[in-house]
């Protein structure tokens, strides 16, 4: 029977989220990935999300721009197909650089593949970042292009909703997202926001909508001298943070339950009691 058929009844998943240290060359994050995929693997897990831009971390932002594929096709996309069959592991790819018809522009785009190796999902950005304190100053819209629509997927433990990052302020797209089990928030926050607002927001959006948020982070000083903030964790329906890894390379795991998701909504009815 197909895991992800709507009739199986939803089952506990185990899952990661796994931290990087991206750099500007592909062939090595493929590398590092390939490594903390296989510890996942080792470690008796069925879903893994990769961070955000976990192939790519430019020493300039256009330079995603240069490594960009065809939808479909590519060595990034190949790499995550041939890892997910290798090893028989559901796999959130990240965030990687999809060509639009703007030759300026990209989309930020998380991609999953099941243990088969097909692809299942693609969610493009919608939220792009934008921010400017000191020295510091980031505008995504300059080598973006937004998405547009929501996205989820069916896991052996229930739906699975899609974010980026950035989105995570956004309370309203997940939402939107409807009854998930899991939400996904692959990011590379920077070490300036993520110090201030990364947990409450995780925390928040898995109170707000009873359910698992796994996000996997960026975590370290990069080649390009940006540090990213990392905190890569795992959020249970009760806000209660299950595993986490402040910096460096690692895997953050945990069990995805749906009795406990039941338990929570059950004893907490608030989705039912929206009025808006």
């Amino acid at each position: 029977m197909n895991p992800s058929d709507k009739t199986t009844p939803p089952r506990p998943l185990q899952v990661a989220a796994l931290q990087m240290i991206s750099t500007p060359v592909v062939a090595e994050n493929l590398e590092q990935a390939g490594e903390l995929l296989a510890r996942a693997k080792a470690q008796g897990v069925e879903l893994a999300l990769l961070p955000e831009y976990f192939c790519i971390l430019g020493m300039r932002d256009v330079d995603k721009a240069g490594v960009a594929e065809s939808d479909g096709a590519g060595t990034i996309q190949d790499f995550l197909a041939g890892q997910a069959r290798r090893l028989g592991l559901w796999i959130i790819g990240g965030t990687l650089p999809i060509r639009t018809d703007d030759p300026a522009r990209v989309t930020n785009s998380s991609l999953v593949f099941d243990p088969a190796g097909q692809r299942v999902a693609r969610y493009d950005k919608i939220h792009l970042f934008r921010f400017e304190q000191g020295a510091e100053r980031y505008d995504e819209s300059r080598t973006l292009q937004a998405g547009s629509r929501t996205v989820t997927f069916d896991a052996p433990c229930g739906p699975v909703g899609l974010s980026i990052c950035y989105d995570v302020r956004f309370p309203e797209l997940y939402r939107a997202l409807g009854d998930c089990a899991l939400m996904v928030v692959p990011s590379a926050f920077t070490a300036t926001t993520g110090a201030a607002h990364w947990e409450v927001l995780l925390r928040a959006r898995a109170i707000e909508n009873q359910c698992y948020v796994l996000a996997a982070a960026q975590g370290g000083l990069h080649r390009n001298g940006r540090t990213t903030y990392g905190d890569s964790m795992l959020v249970d329906p009760w806000g209660r943070v299950v595993d986490r890894l402040a910096t460096g390379p690692g895997v953050v795991s945990g069990i995805v339950d749906p009795d406990v998701i039941a338990h929570v909504r059950g004893g907490l009815p608030a989705l039912t009691h929206r009025r808006l």
